[in-house]
């Protein structure tokens, strides 16, 4: 069975990050991914220093051509399926049927997005239809825009998106949950809010022309930012035992540790702050904490 300091479930970027780091340090390390990111469909990665307006695939391919420089980490295509203790370490089996061993894990498996029962919106998600506005907010500035949302989400994101387009109207997809007075200080600002339920969201490659009700009218629409649910694209940490928050994001502390003694966790699948330069951070830093316990526990 081979053996491994440390694996890292995911291979994007903050799994790359953490690779690099301890590949710097001399640390015998697995990078497993199985190729499929979140991010797959997005034109432009924006807001991360030296690389803005790069597309993710180009970043991801010179990030690991740049770690496969160091010769004590190593790369496999696959996925890994189950982590379970052994001896002072964990047992990894993977999709293909390999068995591994390995001191430390770390997670770095990301968040997988739960699209809405509206047809074109998954084929525009992360083109025209976007998370954050410190991602995409400044190539989508001064547009028609949308945003799919109730309540207090829909009044917090509002106040938001009004700094990059005046053109707003917050679509609740059903009976408005909002307080009189957030609709109030919305309606002050220019942000209409449309109650009626949506069937699509019309687009040509991503790009939205028009939201389509479920009445079969129709409203032009240029761009559309939406809170939409996401759980844990990898279920292994839950199972292992790591704690949750009540967003269903992995509980880790200052060292990117989580609650389970030896189970590192970086990335999305930490944190609502979702964009490349904060998963690069995070793997960087976990890889360091990585390195420093495996010091600690030869002393």
């Amino acid at each position: 069975m081979q053996q491994y300091e440390v694996i890292i479930a995911g291979g994007s970027y903050a799994g790359l990050s953490a690779a690099m780091a301890l590949g710097r340090a001399i640390r015998n390390v697995l990078v497993i991914d199985g190729g499929d990111p979140c991010n797959r469909q997005t034109p432009h990665s924006h807001n991360f220093i030296t690389q803005d307006g790069e597309t993710p695939a180009a970043i991801a391919q010179k990030a690991r051509a740049q770690v496969a420089a160091y010769p004590t980490v190593q790369f496999l295509t696959d996925i890994v399926t189950d982590v379970q203790p052994s001896g002072e370490g964990f047992a990894v089996t993977t999709a293909a049927g390999k068995q591994l061993e390995a001191k430390k894990i770390l997670f770095a498996t990301g968040m997988k997005d739960v699209m809405p029962d509206i047809a074109g919106f998954a084929e525009c998600w992360g083109i025209t239809a976007v998370h954050c506005p410190y991602c995409h907010g400044y190539e989508i500035r001064g547009l028609n825009t949308g945003i799919l949302a109730n309540g207090d989400m829909a009044f917090e994101f509002g106040k938001l998106i009004r700094n990059w387009t005046d053109k707003l109207t917050i679509f609740t997809n059903g009976p408005s949950t909002l307080q009189p007075g957030q609709a109030t200080k919305l309606a002050a600002k220019g942000i209409s809010i449309n109650e009626q339920p949506i069937a699509a969201v019309e687009h040509v490659a991503g790009v939205i022309k028009r939201i389509v009700f479920k009445d079969t009218t129709t409203l032009p629409l240029e761009a559309l930012y939406a809170k939409i649910p996401m759980h844990q694209k990898c279920p292994i940490p839950e199972a292992l035992g790591c704690q949750l928050d009540e967003h269903g994001f992995i509980v880790v502390d200052f060292f990117s540790k989580t609650n389970v003694p030896g189970v590192y966790a970086a990335g999305d699948n930490t944190t609502m702050m979702r964009s490349v330069a904060a998963a690069v951070a995070g793997g960087t830093k976990a890889g360091a904490m990585i390195n420093k316990e495996l010091v600690d526990e030869g002393y």
